[in-house]
């Protein structure tokens, strides 16, 4: 008989009933008041705030806006910039049973107004410094409204399911439409999952995250996690500049550093060695983590770093850990209390086979599903499974090796990117009769998009510029290529995979 390719890590706790996520990230507020809960940081200076200010804060804010005419269930659109206003905002919102959607400051007004049509908020939490329709008739809170409401009366935690509705984030598509992911309050629960299963985090932590504030990996990662177990979470203050971590991370007494893996590279491309006392290890998610750059971290600070794999519809689910460190090649095998299977066209396949990697749909950190695209979400179902339309192998351990995406999908710097949603964009202009994108690397461990178009000579930096006014930065092209066609299918669809070697040989890399 086969072997078939399940791993099966048991069943996580249940998840307590009534239950709210913003309660359940706050709780050590009741024993822990005076310790630091966060501390945004720079070369020449800190801003602490203590467990009973943290939650005194997100409280006021959930009075604020109940105050303001939302009620429980209103969904509020975040477009704030890279500051503390993000995560007050979020919790605030989530504390009172409101829905906030945060999303990217990188997004223009246009993509913007299509999230607005699509989701239909009641309200919009608002930075003027960040890109955003004037023209969509919502009530608008701004920055200095939500200051304001800090010092409010704090509101009573709204207790309920935890399978109910509690935020939304953006995913790109294959679709070329990004796809909007509910998630249940009990997925801040799942992520406990997480916290030795990939972290090893415990209440000495002190986690610093190198991403902004305004980005789902920090918030979760970086934030809601160890405040969750009462550590001290570490925030580089907007401005500092990459190498410059190091030091803080040393001045600081960081335990655990978290960062995408392209702000590894950027390091080590400044410091060959670190002396960081504190340090146990790095964690990395976002993009795949090379063999030779964990090395070279390795190498260069006596720490090892341990790589997560999720998706944004079940956050992170396989990953080494100090309890059990990934083996060479590999991405690590599913942490405790999850069920993960590699799936071919009939169920599991065997053992060593290449497969779909999939998700227990019973798992308790798996979205509620798609806003308003039922049809997609269950395409994503097989059975008993989610499919993440990623290709793995898993080994008798349960050790899964990634084998690349099923689809068409570009990873640039951590971010998702759908090359349809990128070519819609991108045929408004009117040189472009054609095109296709694709994400090239362009020497180990980076990856940029780059554009492939068919149509009149056009200029690259008026180009980069038009893009600039539709795209978010993450998803321009960096690099414009004109050919005199597309390499097509017999059913005349773009062969994406055929653009990455015309890239080359411009290139003279191949």
């Amino acid at each position: 008989m086969r072997m078939q390719a399940i791993f099966d890590q048991g069943e996580p706790a249940p998840c307590p009933r009534p239950f709210n996520m913003a309660a359940h990230v706050l709780a050590h507020a009741a024993d822990l008041p005076d310790k630091i809960a966060l501390s945004v940081i720079a070369p020449d200076h800190s801003d602490s705030w203590r467990y009973r200010d943290l939650e005194a804060a997100v409280r006021g804010i959930g009075t604020g806006l109940l105050a303001a005419g939302f009620v429980p269930g209103d969904i509020l659109l975040m477009r704030l910039d890279n500051t503390l206003d993000f995560p007050l905002a979020y919790l605030g919102a989530i504390a009172v049973g409101l829905v906030p959607v945060p999303t990217s400051s990188q997004l223009t007004a246009p993509e913007v107004t299509k999230m607005v049509a699509q989701l239909a908020p009641a309200g919009i939490l608002h930075d003027p410094r960040v890109a955003c329709p004037d023209d969509t008739g919502l009530p608008v809170i701004d920055i200095a409204a939500l200051a304001a409401m800090r010092t409010l009366p704090p509101a009573d935690y709204a207790m309920g399911e935890p399978d109910r509705l509690a935020y939304i984030i953006y995913t790109s598509g294959t679709s070329g439409t990004p796809r909007a992911v509910m998630h249940a309050h009990r997925a801040i629960w799942a992520r406990r999952m997480m916290h030795q299963g990939w972290y090893g985090l415990g209440a000495d932590d002190r986690l610093l995250h190198a991403g902004a504030f305004n980005w789902t990996y920090t918030l979760g990662t970086g934030l809601m996690d160890p405040w969750s177990v009462g550590a001290t979470a570490l925030i580089p203050a907007a401005g500092v500049a990459i190498e410059a971590l190091p030091q803080l991370l040393a001045d600081h007494g960081a335990t655990i550093f978290a960062a995408a893996p392209g702000v590894y590279r950027k390091i080590l491309s400044h410091h060959a060695q670190m002396d960081l006392p504190a340090l146990r290890h790095g964690l990395a998610a976002g993009e795949k983590l090379s063999d030779k750059l964990r090395q070279q971290w390795n190498a260069a600070t006596g720490t090892p770093i341990y790589e997560a794999y999720g998706m944004s519809e079940c956050s992170t689910f396989i990953s080494g850990s100090p309890a059990h460190p990934a083996t060479p090649g590999t991405l690590g095998r599913p942490q405790d209390g999850r069920r993960v299977a590699i799936l071919g066209p009939d169920g599991p396949v065997a053992l060593g086979a290449e497969g779909t990697i999939a998700v227990a749909r019973s798992d308790p950190g798996l979205m509620l599903g798609y806003f308003g695209a039922e049809a997609e979400t269950a395409a994503k179902m097989q059975g008993e499974w989610f499919l993440t339309g990623d290709q793995g192998m898993m080994e008798a351990g349960g050790q899964i090796t990634y084998l690349g995406r099923a689809d068409d999908m570009m990873n640039a710097g951590g971010y998702r990117v759908s090359p349809l949603e990128v070519e819609a964009a991108l045929l408004a202009h009117p040189a472009i009769r054609e095109v296709g994108v694709t994400d090239v690397e362009v020497k180990e461990d980076a990856r940029i998009i780059v554009a492939f178009y068919v149509g009149e000579a056009a200029d690259e930096a008026e180009l980069k510029a038009f893009a600039a006014g539709c795209l978010a930065r993450y998803k321009q092209p960096r690099v414009y290529v004109r050919l005199e066609a597309l390499p097509s299918g017999a059913n005349g669809k773009i062969l994406r995979r055929a653009l990455k070697p015309l890239y080359e040989v411009r290139n003279g890399q191949a």
